[in-house]
């Protein structure tokens, strides 16, 4: 339900979204190609359906553990930005900078990325059009850009149908592999599964399906940045989590059980696109297309949500002072102004990189997301003993035993990450120390 549209006062956000926004954008905020990528590597990793579909399952527990958590912040802090309102208000505000920034450079590294790949499928399904790869990105941005100018109502309307026709779209692809493919045979699986093992190293292999995996679930806290815009968040946001959530595991493990249902395991442990493969498998060549139409619709919902919630957190960060005080300008249709084309400049910025230089960061920045998880599930913590006595519609159930677990899960994943790309690590503490002196400028900067 949506309440009637106000002027914003004040450069204030609209409150006017509802529960069908908000399991939308959590849809559209997470579900992007990894569902249709990462199956063939997890598989070359694991070699046994009952294992990826095991590690598959832990992963969706973490995030379900991860959203009853991020509930009772969202409804306590009903505030735009996310995890950037939770580390300030738990640790202060060089934390909360440390975290809204990088959030916001992160996800506008992911959005290059996400439109640079978007435009090379767009060049798959019409040739001529490719060696423009940049300028379609950017002509993708600068559209999306232009749509959320409008305001929040023709945004959020957008992506509602979007997450609709992605769901539809990942639904009707697990029926027809099991109404028309043809099942693997269990001696393949036995052969196959007994080839994996001797591979070597299970626990390495782990490791990376893991990782795999918790990259194609980022974003399942996306309802969490229009907290502020949700007409009653304390309703609504529980059930935009948690409704959002369940679709998103009923898709990943019946689009994972399709897969194995029907590609004997030595195609898909070579499998790039396994989706595809499947889809060719039962209708042919040419069918290949369909799916990699679908993958351009489907990138263009999460690339929407992106352009959506990003410049929440500097809107966010404008309004405490800890960036440009212009960014919480709010136009008459609910969007921010400055913060929004200023996300997006971001985002070009990067695709005029290079598609490799934004891969690349784009990856890292997964790193840095969980880093914002972490934070968010410490936040809690820290709150609940410093401020015991604040209003808190909801509460996590399992408190504390769900929040130190979700915590210790999330800094095993850095651990591991930053062992397996050190990169990452260094990054890391490169942004820690650049972040200092660019936080007091800021700081400065406003009490002038």
């Amino acid at each position: 339900m949506e309440t009637i549209n106000p002027q914003p006062k004040n450069n204030q956000l609209l409150k006017i979204l509802g529960v069908g926004f908000g399991i939308a954008v959590t849809i559209g905020g997470t579900i992007g190609t990894g569902i249709l990528r990462k199956p063939g590597p997890i598989a070359n990793a694991l070699g046994d359906p009952w294992l990826i579909m095991g590690v598959w399952i832990l992963v969706s527990i973490y995030a379900l553990l991860g959203v009853l958590c991020t509930i009772e912040l969202g409804v306590t802090f009903p505030k735009a930005g996310a995890w950037y309102v939770y580390a300030k208000r738990a640790f202060g505000g060089y934390a909360g900078f440390v975290v809204g920034f990088n959030s916001w450079l992160g996800t506008s590294s992911a959005t290059a990325f996400g439109a640079f790949t978007m435009s090379e499928y767009i060049a798959l399904l019409l040739p001529k059009t490719a060696g423009y790869e940049t300028y379609m990105s950017i002509s993708i941005l600068v559209g999306l850009g232009l749509l959320h100018w409008i305001g929040l109502r023709t945004a959020s309307r957008a992506q509602e149908i979007m997450s609709v026709a992605k769901g539809v779209g990942l639904f009707g692809f697990v029926i027809i592999c099991f109404v028309y493919g043809d099942a693997v045979t269990p001696t393949q699986v036995v052969e196959t599964t007994a080839q994996a093992v001797q591979k070597g190293s299970m626990i390495g292999a782990l490791i990376f399906a893991l990782q795999a995996i918790f990259y194609t679930y980022d974003g399942w806290h996306t309802a969490a940045y229009f907290a502020e815009e949700d007409a009653d968040p304390a309703r609504n946001l529980p059930k935009s989590m948690l409704g959002g959530l369940a679709l998103i595991v009923a898709i990943y493990l019946l689009v994972n059980a399709a897969i194995l249902y029907i590609l004997p395991m030595p195609v898909l442990q070579q499998s790039k696109l396994a989706a595809a493969d499947a889809i060719t498998l039962i209708f042919g060549e040419q069918s290949g297309k369909i799916v990699t139409f679908f993958l351009m619709i489907s990138i263009l919902g999460i690339v929407n949500a992106q352009v959506m919630f990003n410049p929440r957190v500097l809107y966010s960060m404008g309004r405490d002072g800890l960036f440009f005080k212009q960014a919480t300008r709010v136009n008459a249709g609910g969007t921010p102004s400055i913060a929004m084309p200023l996300s997006v400049a971001m985002a070009v910025v990067f695709i005029l990189s290079g598609k490799e230089a934004s891969g690349k960061l784009s990856d890292i920045a997964t790193f840095f997301f969980v880093i914002g998880y972490t934070s968010g599930f410490a936040s809690l913590l820290y709150l609940r003993k410093t401020e015991p006595d604040i209003p808190r519609p909801w509460k996590v159930p399992g408190y504390p035993f769900i929040p130190w677990i979700v915590l210790i899960a999330s800094l095993a994943f850095l651990i591991g990450a930053g062992f397996q790309d050190p990169g990452s690590s260094v990054y890391a503490l490169g942004f820690l120390v650049l972040s200092y002196p660019l936080y007091l400028g800021m700081k400065r900067l406003n009490r002038g």
